[in-house]
């Protein structure tokens, strides 16, 4: 029997391609003021699409169509920092609410596919954190939700060699 090989020789990604989660970093910028955000454990943002069915005349499924979308974003730092906290401290005082900037770098050098930037702009925090303890904790940790009102793509990731 005659096995097929041409599957076996398809192009596959380096391994050394894979971006590394840990090697990147974020600035956040308040106002006049802008931060190296070096306490960032984690970080996600998504964009999620809100979408209407349309039923059709015809068809058993439905269709679904984009009406808008929203931006929300979930963070973790090591709360040695009260910059977040001092956000909803000026609201809770003044009522005046505290919109933010970030922009977030992908760097790993040893990947083909290069850095990438996002700006994430008009972002503003759910809450935070007032105190916090733990004896059975090793270190103090801060849980950050935002939303944002939109992103760009400052600098894109490369195609690798094979993908096209």
């Amino acid at each position: 029997m005659k096995m097929n090989l041409q599957h076996f020789a398809e192009t596959t990604m380096n391994a050394k391609d894979a971006v590394s989660a840990k090697l990147g970093s974020c600035y956040v910028t308040i106002g006049d003021n802008r931060y190296l955000l070096m306490q960032l454990k984690n970080i996600e943002i998504k964009y999620e699409k809100d979408k209407s069915e349309v039923p059709i005349l015809g068809r058993t499924t439905k269709g679904n169509k984009t009406n808008g979308g929203k931006i929300t974003g979930s963070a973790t730092i090591y709360h040695n920092t009260d910059i977040f906290t001092e956000m909803i401290y000026q609201y809770q005082e003044t009522g005046l609410d505290v919109y933010f900037d970030m922009v977030l770098t992908n760097d790993d050098p040893t990947s083909a596919a290069g850095s990438r930037s996002v700006t994430i702009n008009g972002c503003n925090i759910n809450g935070s954190l007032i105190a916090s303890m733990d004896a059975d904790g090793e270190w103090l940790e801060q849980a950050i939700d935002f939303t944002a009102e939109r992103f760009d793509i400052a600098k894109a990731y490369k195609i690798l060699n094979g993908m096209q």
